[in-house]
């Protein structure tokens, strides 16, 4: 009997990867899934590999056999993007942790795509210097750079899409490319970068990466306020927003969410409110001036409460609380499973869309808190499914509610997660068929034998 395709692209890359071919089945059970909600399914095989000519290597083999092919990082994507398709290989990059280099006085530097943003921040310290981008997790810079993540920073340094300055990425036949560079701008070609930061592994596999680092800021303050209703809180961070002012951080906690914040982190001292947290950064008197303000609008709509201090254990606390937020869902409904939705709207939509999706939740009969990064008008509620007949298709008519009332007002499906295999639905009502036309061109173009990462971001064409 002739060997499978899965099995010549194993025996010919033997030599080079030896032990770091794993068909262990825990490990290819780890890599069979994400943390959302999409089923599991096993790869043939798990590559692990140390360097960007291993990753060529790899993909050239399986270009010529046809052997599909899902990079993996941390695997802390929501969405199904590291799930394989029948018959095909995880490659791992999470050994490839090199800190290349680091510019300071250029405010940029070069990392490989195993590098997570707490180990780089922890290298950049000394130097004065962070990167900002902060989707919470012990994710790989690969991985968000694939998915275009964003996070608690956003609203002041903006997403992936703004701090990435160029790539090296592998192309399904195993070529290497090398996009952007280290200049601020540049008037030269079609923008690659641009369209490999959200890719989802569809049109190639980042290796390298160069970052747009920022100045630690002089003076950083926390502070926290309480509100009696919902809107009250959204139409807080909406007039922040609108005034310009320039915080840092600004996340929001609904009443559900921050009860469970309570127990989970054990933040004493509040109730169970909807509840908004800021970060405040720059001079001394900068921050006491944005202080000000922004205390006087949370009075203004209803604010219970303005606490804020610039101690470092208490900012590291109350960050500690909103990161561990998706955790704390999961513990306030023991056996419950997470169905995590993201949506986003201009900011002055926000107001009506919440309140819109609190009101959906409340009659869905689910358990969802909310937890939002209300300063560029993006927010999640995770809705808690029961093991009981019909809750899922509950939880998914709720998440489709949710979408539709984001798209009619002019917004996305997704502010940050991706798309991979659990948005892919809500694509052409978003794009239109036009678009999605034009996007499977440049797939095709890219990787014609649907080798990477196929099944994700877009779907397929309908009969």
């Amino acid at each position: 009997m002739a060997p499978s395709p899965v099995q010549q692209v194993l025996a010919a890359l033997a030599p080079m990867l030896g032990e770091r071919i794993s068909r262990n089945d825990s490990i290819r059970t780890q890599h069979s899934h994400g943390e959302g909600w999409m089923r599991a399914s096993l790869p043939e095989a798990v590559l692990f590999a140390h360097t960007t000519q291993e990753v060529s290597a790899i993909l050239a083999r399986c270009h010529a056999h046809r052997v599909p092919v899902v990079p993996f990082g941390a695997g802390t994507s929501l969405e199904g993007h590291v799930t394989p398709p029948p018959g095909a290989v995880s490659i791992n990059l999470s050994h490839m942790t090199r800190i290349l280099q680091v510019n300071p006085d250029d405010l940029d530097c070069r990392v490989e795509a195993g590098v997570t943003r707490q180990a780089l921040n922890a290298q950049l310290r000394d130097m004065g210097l962070f990167f900002p981008v902060d989707p919470g997790g012990e994710a790989t810079i690969g991985g968000m750079c694939a998915t275009r993540a964003s996070g608690t920073a956003a609203v002041r340094y903006g997403t992936m899409r703004e701090n990435v300055m160029g790539l090296r990425a592998v192309m399904a036949d195993g070529r290497i490319v090398d996009t952007g560079g280290r200049v601020r701008k540049s008037a030269t070609g079609y923008d690659l970068t641009g369209l490999l930061v959200g890719s989802e592994g569809t049109l190639g596999i980042i290796t390298e990466i160069q970052l747009r680092l920022h100045g630690i800021p002089e003076t950083m303050a926390a502070a926290v306020c309480q509100f009696p209703t919902l809107g009250d809180a959204v139409r807080t961070a909406v007039a922040i927003m609108q005034m310009g002012i320039p915080i840092g951080r600004l996340e929001l906690m609904d009443d559900v969410q921050m009860d469970a914040c309570i127990q989970y982190s054990r933040l004493e001292g509040y109730r169970k409110l909807t509840t908004l947290f800021f970060e405040f950064q720059g001079s001394p008197a900068s921050v006491r001036e944005q202080v000000q303000i922004v205390e006087e609008l949370a009075g203004d709509n209803g604010g219970l409460g303005f606490a804020w201090s610039e101690s470092q254990e208490e900012r590291t606390r109350l960050w500690k609380a909103r990161h561990a937020a998706y955790w704390a869902g999961l513990a306030y409904r023991p056996g419950c499973q997470p169905l995590a939705t993201d949506a986003i709207v201009p900011i002055s939509a926000l107001t009506e869309l919440m309140i819109g999706v609190k009101e959906d939740i409340r009659r869905s009969g689910l358990c969802a808190p909310i937890v939002g990064h209300v300063g560029d008008g993006n927010f999640h509620t995770l809705i808690l499914v029961p093991p009981e007949d019909g809750a899922y298709a509950r939880a998914l008519d709720l998440d489709r509610r949710i979408v539709r009332r984001a798209l009619a007002l002019g917004g996305s499906c997704s502010g940050e997660h991706g798309i991979g295999s659990g948005k892919m639905e809500f694509m052409q009502a978003e794009h239109g068929a036009p678009a999605l036309d034009v996007m499977r061109a440049i797939r095709h173009a890219l990787d014609p034998r649907n080798i990477l990462n196929p099944g994700k971001l877009l779907p397929p064409v309908l009969d």
